[in-house]
């Protein structure tokens, strides 16, 4: 007996080893692929194997980078894109989850409003924002209000889907129990579409920062959105590729955020 639970402790510790193996090799490669793409980039600019002028090249990226950082306030334009993706993001999570609510509260609403829900989120939410500019004119709202446009009617109808994809047998023990709505909303609807919603938030923060920098080309004087433009008007491509990369890390930072706050709160529900 104690033979046979040596074996299956042995077979466990090789089990882990190799997952921990598996997820050390997928780094490296990651790293890896990416580090070659960078040298060979540099390489080629440097050996004129592509027009370094056009393409630019890693390196100056970089000094683009520290010079804008040091000396034209590259950190006002990330903070002011930041700060409009975030206003944007936490708008369109709160008034989804309370139209959903309203479209889980009331079936007659849900069912008159889902069919223009479904028509609005297949509308292409670059044609709104010319139309936004000439309604609210070419400020910082009109930005957010753009940045809301594009995750606001998929983020509604996929909180509202999770709200109807609740076990019905937990709402029929809330009812059993004597519980109103109120209660099977409090006690089951909200908790179960945890989930769901964190999913959900996972999206949205990467469709608001596509809406910012969309509102940000047409209606902004500060951002990255705006450098991106005026440095393809100027031809300054250092200028566009560094504002590329930086859109990328922060995108990559606000949805590893996320996943932290899903981990997080997921062993919190678990417990």
């Amino acid at each position: 007996m104690e033979k046979h639970r040596n074996e299956i402790s042995q077979q466990q510790l090789a089990y882990i080893r190799q997952l921990k193996s598996r997820k050390h090799m997928i780094t490296f490669l990651r790293w890896f692929f990416f580090l070659a793409f960078l040298a060979l980039w540099e390489a080629a600019a440097h050996f004129e194997w592509i027009n370094s002028f056009i393409f630019c090249s890693p390196s100056k990226i970089w000094e683009c980078f520290l010079d804008m950082l040091l000396h034209q306030s590259l950190s006002t334009h990330i903070g002011i894109t930041m700060l409009e993706t975030a206003a944007g993001f936490f708008l369109v999570v709160i008034i989804s989850v309370a139209f959903a609510i309203l479209l889980w509260w009331n079936e007659t609403v849900s069912k008159v409003v889902e069919p223009y829900l479904v028509v609005l989120n297949s509308l292409p939410k670059s044609a709104l924002a010319p139309v936004l500019i000439v309604w609210l004119g070419a400020t910082t709202k009109t930005i957010i209000v753009c940045a809301m446009s594009v995750a606001i009617f998929g983020s509604i109808l996929n909180v509202y889907t999770g709200f109807m994809t609740v076990d019905p047998d937990k709402t029929k023990l809330i009812q059993t129990l004597k519980g109103n709505k109120l209660d099977i909303l409090r006690l089951v609807i909200i908790p179960s579409s945890v989930p769901n919603l964190l999913s959900v938030m996972k999206v949205n923060i990467g469709l608001s920062l596509v809406g910012v920098v969309i509102g940000e080309f047409l209606a902004a004087k500060a951002g990255l959105g705006y450098l991106i433009i005026y440095g393809s008007q100027t031809f300054k491509m250092s200028w566009v590729l560094m504002s590329i990369v930086l859109l990328c890390i922060m995108a990559m930072l606000l949805y590893q955020a996320l996943r932290f706050i899903e981990k997080h709160l997921g062993r919190y529900c678990a417990s």
